[in-house]
């Protein structure tokens, strides 16, 4: 072998070990509940992508409706797991992003729910952001649009705060923007960042559960919001977080009380502002809402099981499920 021969190889193989994380091998994770048509969308937009996925796994979160089947049917030929009882997106995430990590030998975990459609070029183009950004990426996320094509309020991040003039320069060169934060609404994660940062917490069940995991990988971390990247969200309302949410108004104040209080994922600084943003939203919230008196009840139940206790380590919530073993050999809150 010539010397320039040799000098390409070392070049190639220092160019592709730059992109093995996380575009190795990417398994898309869909939590599924009750929605087989949108879960058959979802499928079809996965299996339409332009760079192809290297696996499809289904979270069936104890569907009463013909969701396994329908899963099983598809011709994208997903892993199906169906858990025995319904542990809410939380738990549905943990269980997906621990069964593709330790199962399917995945190098990035594409997560969304089932009412999520990718565009075919979605895929491709988190991955070509991850893999041209200057420095490592933990965390991608694309733009999350309605049906009707408008961002949606409820998954478009904010910039980082304070991010450096070096962060916003290497995410502007790759058509990015740096996020603190981002949504289980087409979030590529790498897989290195869950053996190190571990599973979003089970016990949130619904709502929050997104917020906290991402900012707990990003409090040190890169992540992206990559607009090039498009998904359609197809939620029944177009609205943000702080639309009337009736009785699972209990999930979002005591889920919010243990971020701010139990996790690691802020900083002294960011609870503050986190707590004073809380509270303006959910001013704002008891103000539209047409049902106060189910809010108050909702709230004061979150209030004092915030208080009073803690979340329980996401392997003690999945317990004697399937992918007990999985969640067990990548769950950090037990440690």
């Amino acid at each position: 072998m010539g010397l320039v021969e040799g000098c390409a190889g070392i070049l190639l193989t220092v160019a592709e070990s730059r992109i093995t994380r996380p575009e190795g091998r990417i398994v898309a994770v869909l939590v599924a509940y009750n929605r087989r048509d949108l879960l058959i969308a979802a499928l079809d937009a996965l299996q339409a992508q332009d760079r192809p996925l290297d696996g499809i796994l289904v979270i069936n979160n104890a569907s009463t409706d013909d969701t396994e089947q329908v899963a099983q049917d598809h011709p994208a030929n997903p892993t199906v797991i169906t858990l025995d009882r319904n542990e809410g997106g939380a738990g549905g995430f943990a269980a997906g992003l621990a069964h593709a990590v330790a199962s399917m030998d995945a190098d990035g975990v594409w997560l969304m729910d089932d009412d999520t459609i990718p565009t075919p070029s979605a895929l491709r183009e988190l991955l070509a952001a991850w893999r041209d950004h200057d420095g490592p990426v933990d965390v991608a996320g694309s733009r999350v649009v309605w049906t009707d094509g408008r961002d949606h309020p409820m998954n478009t991040p904010r910039p980082r705060p304070r991010a450096s003039a070096r962060q916003r320069a290497a995410a502007r060169a790759v058509g990015a923007v740096p996020v603190r934060s981002t949504s289980f609404v087409s979030m590529l994660v790498s897989a290195d960042a869950v053996r190190t940062h571990g599973l979003p917490v089970a016990d949130y069940f619904i709502w929050n559960d997104d917020f906290e995991y991402s900012c707990r990988i990003l409090k040190d971390g890169t992540g992206l919001h990559v607009p090039a990247s498009v998904v359609e969200h197809r939620t029944k309302t177009f609205g943000a977080t702080d639309a009337d949410p009736g009785a699972r108004f209990y999930f979002e104040v005591r889920n919010k009380i243990w971020m701010l209080t139990r996790s690691t994922a802020l900083t002294g600084p960011e609870r503050v502002l986190y707590t004073g943003a809380t509270l303006r939203r959910w001013y704002r919230t008891f103000r539209g809402s047409q049902d106060r008196a189910t809010l108050w009840d909702a709230a004061r139940r979150g209030l004092l099981d915030g208080v009073r206790r803690r979340p329980r380590d996401t392997t003690t919530v999945m317990a004697g499920l399937s992918v007990t073993d999985d969640v067990r050999a990548l769950d950090r809150s037990a440690r």
